[in-house]
């Protein structure tokens, strides 16, 4: 696997349809775009004390975020180093040492090998390098992130003119409101991507957001692809309860936060496959994960500031009443997409101006799998070949 920076190009046409179907791309996609990114674990807050864990299973590599005793936040491959075990399962406090359950290796809180049964029956006794595999680890505005693959830009300087429009949202101060949900859609997740990348959608796909939101439909960029855009509360009352009272009361209710943020809901992507909505109320942070070529997992987090208020806990409920419909319709339309992509026939037409940061997403994928740029699949089985063979030219 070639883990070398990638040199950003501009994709001239969108991605074949193809590229949505095939199980041997989506692990070349994993390897070459998922593993040298940044994925979201947790929030710092589900890992405040000594010996606090948070785990996360990505589609090939088991990820483990550890606060050691000496009080640091770190990261490691979740795998024994003896024969592969997995070592812990979900979140909680472990151990002043972590025992793998199946021959009993035990590892520091730092990561650090602390012993082996039957030690002299090891012919190598160098267990220096036998702890567990660090990895990369940054915490944005309270976010904890992680990267298999070391190396490539920081976390803080891919988001970095982004800040002054997250940090009043007082992420740092948030807590999960529910274990994650997770679900399995019917959909390459490129496709769930290309749905976040744009706006150009809402106003025919998500009729609650058009009567509830004056939606920016061109969204902004940067140079490593995180793309956003800013949607405004409408002043004029939906015609839907639900968003009529969100519209009345989340104003006073989020009179804590700056002006310019109490009405207006942020929308991010980071690529490959995260999203990240913020609120006056709340935030949630999404992921998309292959499951071959033709399924995908999402994971949805939801993280609040602590309050107590009645009526806070109401405006939640609005919200998560509004976004449980529009979440249902991207899904909808991901499939009908992804129903329409398994055609023999199916090319992509023109772009709207709108959906320049689809076209920035395929570039990426293109430059990450090169196999990605040919018309046609060049067969299962013989992919990952022609993919090493363009990459050497």
């Amino acid at each position: 696997m070639n883990t070398s920076p990638i040199q950003h190009s501009t994709a001239t046409r969108p991605l074949a349809a193809w590229t949505y179907q095939s199980a041997e791309l989506a692990e070349l996609e994993y390897e070459n775009l998922f593993r040298t990114s940044w994925q979201f674990v947790c929030h710092v807050n589900e890992v405040p004390r000594q010996r606090d864990f948070f785990t996360l299973d990505l589609p090939r590599d088991p990820v483990l975020v550890l606060r050691g005793e000496d009080g640091v936040l770190r990261a490691f491959l979740n795998v024994c180093r003896h024969r592969g075990a997995k070592l812990l399962e979900g979140a909680a406090q472990c151990k002043a040492r972590l025992s793998c359950p199946y021959h009993g290796w035990s590892y520091h809180t730092d990561g650090r090998l602390a012993g082996r049964p039957a030690e002299h029956t090891f012919a190598d006794h160098d267990t220096q390098s036998l702890g567990l595999r660090a990895l990369d680890i940054e915490v944005l505005c309270g976010l904890v992130f992680v990267r298999i693959v070391p190396g490539g830009a920081s976390l803080h300087s891919m988001w970095a003119e982004y800040l002054p429009l997250i940090e009043p949202y007082r992420l740092e101060e948030m807590v999960p409101l529910q274990a994650a949900f997770l679900e399995e859609w019917d959909c390459n997740w490129k496709v769930g991507v290309d749905n976040n990348l744009e706006n150009y959608h809402v106003p025919v796909g998500h009729p609650g957001y058009q009567r509830l939101l004056d939606s920016d439909l061109t969204g902004f960029m940067n140079v490593h692809g995180v793309a956003g855009s800013l949607s405004v509360l409408r002043p004029e009352p939906s015609s839907n309860w639900a968003e009529r009272m969100y519209q009345r009361m989340a104003p006073a209710l989020n009179s804590a936060l700056p002006a310019q943020v109490r009405n207006t809901w942020s929308f991010f992507t980071m690529p490959p496959n995260t999203g990240l909505d913020l609120y006056g109320d709340s935030m949630d942070l999404f992921q998309f994960f292959p499951l071959g070529g033709q399924r995908c997992r999402v994971r949805y987090p939801i993280y609040v500031r602590p309050d107590t208020r009645r009526e806070m806990r109401v405006l939640r409920h609005l919200n998560a009443r509004i976004n449980r419909r529009v979440g249902a319709e991207d899904r909808a339309l991901c499939e009908r997409v992804q129903a329409g992509l398994n055609s023999q026939d199916f090319a992509f037409g023109p772009l709207s101006s709108y959906e320049h940061c689809v076209l920035d997403m395929h570039a990426r994928v293109q430059d990450a799998c090169p196999v990605s740029r040919l018309p046609h699949n060049p067969g299962e089985g013989v992919l990952r070949q022609h993919n090493a063979n363009m990459r050497a030219a």
